[in-house]
């Protein structure tokens, strides 16, 4: 009806596919909805910028309805700062209608450029697909004590999406997860959740993505909830390109395009079309006929054309992990219990 408001709470907004789910989802909303797109940073200055760009894309757009714009300041591997994005959306929202968890925190060190050499030589389109030639440092905590890549992707949103469950409810949300086309199994070990021994601690905490959903969105359902998680296939994430240098960025280019010309369905490649599965899950997708046990991914014909398509998730490991991080959330809930913040200031 007329008049409508809906808020919208994307996190890792400043990357290109935050960026780029916030533009879809200002064109999929109808326009006669007051739309609010909370922007989260860790820091003010790119929180504005990012509000800049979005707006610079509704001007472009021309959208009829108006679009407000808030930020939340919260650093996922910091629980203090966590808490206080918490008291901030308390603060400012009784409801909330859409939460998108678009973390993707990584500790590469570089590119094993012999191997990236051999597996190009071998096999390009795997390489390009399911590379193992991204370097990861081993061991890397967070000033917490946690396995900083699991605190990051996985508990410190878990956390804040507890937190705020009442505005959830009220706003009868829908809440999207994030994960990836390499969550494989492989990349978790059940006696290391918080991934400290991995070397491919960021896989791992897509997979742990993937069980936390199947092990959490009957709960939320009963609570007026909808959840899914979704994949956004493969596309340039400048986080990561910025290890190439003109002439391999342009190489990886060019065998992105030459694995979706062969058929392969993820080679997204723009931030724009790997947008396409969260924002169909929150807008499109209805939870009477379509499973939340699915993965929806982002994916393209090789003419570029873009559509939706469904993975069944392994479940090995669900309830193992349900109760590691119920644990580990009543633990948190000890340590912050008397935790005072101070208010944001702008």
């Amino acid at each position: 009806m007329p008049g409508d408001r809906k808020v919208a709470v994307i996190t890792g907004t400043n990357s290109n596919l935050g960026l780029n789910t916030a533009y879809r989802l200002i064109e999929e909303v109808a326009n006669d909805v007051r739309l609010t797109i909370v922007v989260t940073s860790r820091t003010l200055p790119r929180a504005r910028e990012v509000i800049d760009q979005i707006s610079k894309f509704v001007e472009k757009k021309q959208r009829p309805g108006p679009v407000d714009y808030d930020y939340l300041l919260v650093d996922f591997t910091d629980m203090v700062s966590v808490l206080g994005a918490y008291y901030d959306l308390n603060k400012q929202y009784s409801e909330i209608h859409y939460f998108f968890v678009n973390a993707a925190q990584g500790v590469y060190s570089g590119i094993d450029w012999l191997g990236a050499v051999k597996e190009v030589s071998t096999s390009p389109i795997e390489a390009v697909t399911n590379p193992t030639y991204k370097v990861q440092r081993v061991g890397v905590q967070s000033a917490d004590g946690m396995g900083l890549v699991f605190q990051a992707n996985v508990f410190g949103p878990y956390y804040l999406i507890q937190k705020i469950l009442p505005q959830l409810q009220a706003g009868k949300a829908v809440v999207v997860w994030i994960s990836s086309i390499m969550s494989d199994p492989k990349y978790l070990s059940l006696d290391d959740i918080q991934l400290i021994k991995s070397p491919a601690s960021y896989e791992g905490s897509k997979r742990l993505v993937d069980l936390l959903h199947l092990a959490t969105f009957n709960d939320l359902k009963n609570q007026g909830i909808t959840q899914y998680v979704v994949q956004p296939g493969i596309f340039i994430s400048h986080s990561f390109f910025k290890y190439l240098n003109v002439m391999s960025y342009y190489g990886m280019l060019l065998l992105f395009y030459l694995a979706r010309f062969l058929g392969s369905p993820w080679h997204n490649i723009d931030g724009y079309r790997a947008a396409n599965a969260p924002v169909y899950v929150a807008t499109l997708a209805n939870p009477r006929f379509e499973q939340q046990k699915l993965k929806y991914g982002s994916a393209t014909y090789k003419d570029g054309l873009e559509y939706i398509r469904t993975e069944e998730i392994e479940a090995t490991g669900v309830q193992d992990v349900k109760a590691y991080i119920r644990k580990l959330k009543e633990e948190w809930d000890l340590k912050l219990k008397d935790q005072i913040t101070n208010s944001r200031q702008v």
